[in-house]
């Protein structure tokens, strides 16, 4: 996306600490991103993210001074001119978070609404946030939130149940956390190659 996370950035500041995420819409990002399943909006660092519209009150995003500020939308998919220019420029490549997703996202919320498609990203964040919980040895953060962004929510609760079939046929200690989530990783790298999804960002070549 256009804007970029300043290493400082923290949620102390005047303009964060008076803003609360009270309405689904917030996280409604205008490319089509859903920041519930962000790496950055799920970190626990003084850094994390609130969220690309939060952030965009002091982090200038073309889209979101476009989308929100000049046309007073929620995402791009209200407006007439997409997919446009500008728009289409930035989704050739991934950045922290894949951009695969956004221009499906876009055509979702056109075609059944942004409170629809709002609720099944809500669904998608709550298997993450489980993950996250009881699967985390530290390090799987940015695995997790991409499996959630990139494979359908049955395909991942599929992974879920089967990483806890393992946990209870191998007898594993529920407290050793990195046996948990390499058992998780595998089962969610399986369950996506036998659906033909890549879980890995798109980087541009030097």
């Amino acid at each position: 996306m256009g804007c970029a996370l300043h290493t400082d950035y923290s949620l102390e500041s005047v303009e964060m600490r008076n803003m609360k995420v009270q309405d689904d819409k917030i996280l409604a990002g205008c490319c089509g991103i859903y920041c519930g399943l962000c790496p950055r909006f799920q970190s626990t660092a003084k850094s994390r993210c609130p969220g690309c519209k939060i952030l965009s009150l002091t982090i200038s995003c073309k889209l979101y001074n476009c989308c929100v500020k000049q046309k007073g939308l929620v995402t791009c998919a209200e407006c007439e001119q997409w997919p446009c220019e500008k728009y289409g420029r930035f989704f050739e490549y991934d950045s922290f978070v894949s951009h695969q997703v956004c221009q499906p996202n876009i055509k979702q919320i056109r075609k059944s609404g942004l409170r629809k498609w709002l609720a099944a990203q809500k669904k998608r964040r709550a298997i993450l946030e489980e993950m996250l919980a009881d699967w985390n040895e530290g390090r799987s953060r940015n695995r997790y939130c991409l499996a959630a962004a990139l494979m359908p929510p049955a395909l991942v609760q599929q992974a879920v149940r089967q990483a806890k079939q393992v946990m209870a046929k191998s007898n594993v200690d529920s407290s050793d956390v990195k046996t948990r989530a390499r058992i998780m990783k595998s089962a969610i790298e399986e369950a996506a190659s036998k659906s033909h999804i890549m879980l890995q960002l798109r980087k541009k070549s030097k």
